[in-house]
């Protein structure tokens, strides 16, 4: 039977159903990606999207701070499918056209249903259906499908990460996070406090540091940057000599992922040597001269956590000029003119902005229930970090943190659809992967192993994930050079995979 209660709305006139082969959640770089794998692969499956937002991009559209740009290259940040004319890396305002330019070119706006925030997700195995309901301009809306592709991403793009400092109400300037930055806010001759020193902040503080009086990084530990120009010497190269577009785009993300790979075994098998190669490209715009100690040197391994890309070494460019400076220290309270500090050293500020990052949110924080079951994230396992035990006809794009998102977009997206179209030949109206009977006294461990990667927005949350086994098949790895590899090669007839 289908879902009692979508039933019961649609008899108290509160809209129809409407059925789709595949729903895909979410109109960002993966919904938007997954779609168009979805129409050349699965041609003769119909399909929406389902975006809350009003407008497609996601992050990209979300983030309205100063100099918002992608912290990994474009030519892996982008799809597989569609190849990347400009600069490695590019601004919020670049990726938008890109991909603009993809559902023009592909016709998948015809396919987005946008303001539609969905309320739940059930799924029925009497009828082997998802029925996925949600609110559209005040109104309830239904819709069934087949195959549920979550593609919403994996943070709370509405409610920021703050930790709870002291006194934050007897500040008299401005305070904001980040991510809910007023794009019409002046800081031209302000001084500016930005706490934080991960990604953001290394995009948000040159952007300041532009107009404003003196720009101030307080941050609680140091982060590794990778300084490095915005430029690709091998696609400039190749374009000179008139080599065309695709492949210049196959042949550039090649060479990337290549020295990406290299550079992540080398973060473990001779860290030191990297730090002392990072800060060589640091001092390429910083000067012979400049001091790590105390707030440049990290206590972790480079890579444990991600590693903020600077291209042209705009930050330290600004340190060089005296625009910028860096605090190490903890936060005591706020004051009435700013922050002071653990040691006691008060920064004074006409605005603070907070780089603190974000809460996570596993599967869009909608809840999600099996024949009338409500799920707990934490009880299932994962398969691969993509699908997930008890749970029928559904996979979550979680891409990748050492490499770009996207490359696992394209990844799941051939996935996907191998699967849906197997299932077709199989007959098959449900699968569902289950553990083999070797793994039944697997451990159940976190989402990730901390050694590997242990970022504070993943660790503050871990409990709130599925969990992971001790076998590839059972974790999410996060290494794409593996996976590449063995992705397009598991066997869909394995004993993990259960059909009906």
């Amino acid at each position: 039977m289908a879902d009692v209660d979508s039933l019961q709305r649609v008899a108290a006139g509160q809209g129809s159903v409407e059925h789709f082969d595949v729903l895909i959640v979410g109109a960002g770089i993966s919904g938007i990606g997954s779609a168009y794998h979805l129409q050349e692969q699965c041609p003769q499956k119909s399909y929406a999207i389902l975006e809350a937002k009003d407008t497609f991009g996601g992050t990209w559209e979300t983030h309205k701070y100063p100099g918002v740009r992608s912290d990994s290259d474009l030519y892996t940040f982008g799809y597989r499918f569609k190849p990347w004319i400009g600069a490695p890396i590019a601004s919020a305002e670049e990726i938008l056209k890109y991909m603009g330019e993809v559902i023009d070119e592909n016709g998948i706006g015809d396919h987005i249903r946008y303001g539609h925030t969905i309320t739940r997700c059930s799924w029925s195995s009497a009828d082997n259906l998802w029925t996925v309901e949600a609110i559209a301009n005040g109104s309830h809306k239904s819709f069934t499908c087949n195959f549920l592709w979550m593609c919403q991403g994996y943070y709370d793009h509405n409610r920021p990460y703050l930790p709870e400092w002291k006194g934050v109400e007897d500040y008299k300037g401005l305070f904001v996070h980040a991510m809910k930055w007023d794009p019409a806010t002046d800081v031209t001759g302000k001084r500016v406090l930005v706490i934080g020193s991960g990604a953001t902040a290394a995009t948000v503080i040159p952007a300041f540091a532009e107009k404003a009086a003196h720009v101030t990084m307080l941050q609680r530990s140091p982060t590794y940057f990778f300084c490095s120009p915005n430029a690709n010497e091998l696609a400039d190269r190749l374009r000179q000599i008139g080599i065309d577009e695709p492949t210049i785009h196959r042949v550039v993300r090649a060479q990337i992922m290549f020295d990406q790979d290299v550079i992540t075994q080398r973060c473990l098998t001779e860290p030191d040597v990297v730090v002392e190669e990072l800060r060589a490209l640091i001092r390429a715009y910083a000067g012979d001269d400049f001091e790590f100690e105390p707030h440049f040197a990290p206590k972790y391994r480079p890579w444990q956590q991600r590693l903020a890309f600077v291209p042209d070494g705009d930050i330290f460019q600004a340190i060089a000029a005296g625009k910028v400076s860096a605090v190490t220290d903890t936060i005591d309270r706020f004051t009435e003119k700013g922050v002071r500090t653990a040691s006691g050293e008060e920064l004074e500020a006409d605005i603070i902005v907070a780089t603190t990052g974000f809460n996570l949110s596993v599967l869009g924080d909608i809840p999600f229930a099996v024949d009338g079951k409500p799920i707990d994230w934490p009880d299932t396992t994962t398969y691969r970090g993509m699908m997930f035990t008890g749970v029928p006809n559904m996979l979550w794009v979680f891409g990748y943190f050492r490499a770009s998102w996207t490359l696992r977009v394209d990844m799941l997206g051939d996935f996907v659809c191998r699967l849906l179209n197997h299932m077709d030949a199989k007959g098959a109206k449900r699968v569902e992967v289950r553990f083999r009977p070797e793994d039944h006294n697997m451990p159940r461990l976190p989402w990730i192993e901390g050694e590997n990667f242990n970022p504070n927005y993943l660790m503050r949350d871990l409990d709130k994930m599925p969990r992971r086994g001790d076998k590839v098949e059972w974790q999410h790895n996060q290494d794409y050079w593996r996976e590449k590899d063995e992705v397009p090669k598991i066997d869909l007839d394995g004993a993990e995979f259960a059909y009906s």
